[in-house]
């Protein structure tokens, strides 16, 4: 695979960096992104490809969950910079079903250490959602409780996002706005979440 990676980069070099090189070397001298995506580290959820946009256009963010730590000062950093330095006026959270990630918010019998640390700031986005369907007095298929679980985890970490002063300054001055959103790896496309928290 690692073959196949470099001579991946020799055709991009070939079939794009060459034909657009004045596109690149611009972004030799500095970046302009006008979204911070902050989504999972899942694969087969490639930002450019499933945004269909170039280099140079999203800062991106990626981990286990799409997760919005608070004891996280890697992304703690790329908000700073993104909102201080870049000056990006809109975050997107972008979780995607068949996240296992979120499927292993259910996992007791797990022999990984750190994992379940780092699930910690999801955990409520199950408990909610599980809370919910309790109320309602019904069964739902587990497949569906999970795309639940899914799209709660990116209403949690929207709220966590607010947390930070300088991301909740900024939400108040209007010059940063916040969106949910989930990938369906079934049919490639992005669902926007309606947020039942307004996040201000």
């Amino acid at each position: 695979m690692i073959n196949t990676l470099l001579e991946g980069n020799k055709r991009f070099v070939r079939d794009h960096f060459e034909k657009e090189k004045e596109y690149y070397n611009s972004l030799v001298k500095d970046q302009r992104p006008t979204v911070l995506w902050i989504g999972c580290s899942d694969s087969r959820v490639a930002v450019n490809t499933i945004t269909n946009t170039r280099p140079g256009e999203v800062f991106v963010h990626r981990n286990v969950g799409n997760i919005v730590a608070a004891n996280d000062w890697n992304l703690s950093a790329v908000l700073e910079f993104s909102i201080n330095h870049l000056h990006i006026p809109d975050i997107v959270v972008c979780g995607h079903y068949g996240c296992g990630g979120m499927a292993a918010l259910d996992d007791e019998n797990t022999e990984d250490k750190y994992i379940p640390i780092w699930l910690i700031s999801a955990s409520k986005a199950r408990d909610r959602v599980d809370e919910k369907i309790r109320a309602l007095r019904i069964d739902i298929p587990a497949e569906q409780r999970m795309k639940l679980i899914v799209e709660e985890n990116v209403r949690l970490q929207l709220e966590h996002l607010q947390e930070y002063p300088f991301v909740k300054k900024s939400l108040m001055d209007k010059k940063l706005k916040l969106h949910g959103w989930v990938y369906d790896m079934a049919n490639g496309e992005i669902k926007i979440l309606e947020t039942e928290r307004p996040c201000s």
